[in-house]
């Protein structure tokens, strides 16, 4: 039975039948990290979340281009250089690395191009004199600024008005401009900043143009999904299509906007400023990439996910759940219509986990197909891509004890039993649990095994 997929599009605030451009090659742009910093678990969330869609659309259509961006120059990056003192390049060459280190830690897939900005100066110095050439940009002291009111269409995708969007955004202030609302696509660069030649001299693009000329290079002047955290609407998102639209003379950009929401911690957005950080490598060590993916994915992408290490520990137990019965196999496995719907229905991760939970209570009772079935359907959308050996090993690792000390612990917990110094019996089971180690009393014997 053929699926159609349903996605909910910010551009016309609907929830819409996905019907590509060209079903022989789907085209997907999302807005990758600004190389400034090393990725906070806010960053992670649209990695994962666009992973999944990516994966449902590979799995519905032939081919699928799949572009995500590096940002290696910007404000930020200048900044965070000088803070650092060490040079962009080395800047921006660490945190992309950290950033893929990042991907593979979470288990997605690469994607069919992942293009820096610093890259595609030339395409960009193009579009701006497409822009000037159409009349919708203008140059002022080796500036080139984009004029928001000739762009009728300006504020679709946030469905607000220009005068609304101006008073609840940070404009840039410029004697440069002939309106406050205008954006910047060149300027010049300062002593020591990274600067290009260009018709109105050495300098750099603005960040907003960076992404619509790398998306033009790699999907064409439209195309169909394009997807980044809901902090991108305005005004990088309304910016895209304004400049994009103008420069290529087309009626549409991209045609299905997907956007994820924010990751919060007690309820406050998780971001810098508020000093709420937590960064994906610091992960790394701690936990399994598998857990952070299963808390990503707990909440349904359009909603608020507040973290929490309760979260976590709740993640972790359904995984070792089912990894007890993980087995290997080698055939693939088809999975059902009636598995896959709730991704099908607007990437309701959710309801798919719900669904995973329900496979994973048949294929307790034992039946091989029934587990390989399981197997798949996690598999499918990322979780258990590592052996049960695999797995235990990281439960070995993280867990502070040998099994000589697990064993001497035992050894004292049942001469404690014996002595009816059920008490200490307990302090000892308790002490093994901190640690990760669970204890059972069977058969006269007392096993244990990682929790």
């Amino acid at each position: 039975m053929d699926m159609d997929i349903y996605l909910t599009n910010n551009l016309t605030n609907k929830k819409e039948k996905f019907i590509p451009i060209n079903k022989d090659n789907v085209g997907m742009y999302v807005c990758g990290p600004t190389v400034y910093d090393d990725p906070h678990i806010g960053n992670a969330r649209p990695i994962v979340v666009f992973d999944v869609l990516y994966r449902l659309l590979k799995n519905k259509f032939s081919s699928v281009n799949y572009v995500r961006n590096i940002t290696d120059i910007d404000d930020k990056i200048i900044k965070s250089s000088k803070e650092r003192n060490i040079s962009i390049s080395d800047l921006t060459t660490q945190v992309t690395q950290s950033f893929n280190e990042d991907c593979t830690f979470l288990n997605c897939k690469n994607p069919s191009h992942q293009p820096k900005a610093t890259e595609h100066i030339k395409q960009m110095i193009d579009m701006i004199l497409e822009l000037i050439k159409n009349g919708f940009a203008y140059k002022n002291k080796n500036h080139v600024y984009f004029e928001v009111k000739k762009f009728t269409d300006y504020g679709q995708l946030s469905n607000k008005k220009l005068d609304e969007l101006i008073a609840g955004s940070r404009i840039e202030v410029s004697d440069n401009k002939k309106n406050s609302e205008d954006f910047v696509l060149w300027k010049p660069s300062l002593e020591n900043e990274p600067s290009w030649d260009s018709p109105w001299g050495k300098g750099r693009p603005g960040w907003h143009l960076e992404c619509s000329a790398m998306s033009k290079k790699f999907l064409g002047d439209e195309f169909d999904i394009h997807g980044g955290g809901i902090d991108l609407i305005f005004p990088h998102h309304e910016n895209e299509i304004a400049q994009s639209r103008c420069a290529n003379n087309t009626k549409n950009f991209a045609n299905y906007w997907i956007h994820n929401a924010f990751i919060t911690m007690s309820n406050e957005k998780m971001a810098k400023s508020q000093g709420n950080i937590l960064k994906i490598k610091d992960f790394r060590k701690k936990i399994s990439g598998q857990i952070l993916r299963l808390a990503l994915l707990s909440a349904h992408y359009r909603q608020p996910l507040d973290w929490n290490d309760k979260l976590l520990v709740e993640c972790e137990n359904t995984l070792n759940k089912w990894y007890n019965v993980y087995v290997s196999f080698d055939d693939k496995i088809i999975i059902s219509y009636e598995v896959l719907k709730p991704l099908y229905d607007d990437l309701n991760t959710p309801g798919y986990i719900a669904n995973l939970h329900s496979l994973y209570e048949k294929a307790q009772k034992g039946n091989f197909e029934d587990k390989k079935l399981f197997i798949s359907a996690c598999q499918f959308i990322g979780f258990l891509n590592e052996t049960k050996e695999n797995w235990l090993d990281y439960k070995r690792d993280k867990i502070s004890i040998n099994e000589t000390e697990i064993m001497d612990k035992i050894e004292k917990r049942n001469k404690a039993r014996e002595n009816k110094d059920y008490k200490e019996a307990d302090n000892i089971r308790n002490e093994l649990l901190d640690k990760g180690v669970l204890i059972e009393d069977k058969n006269g014997k007392t096993i244990w095994k990682f929790k």
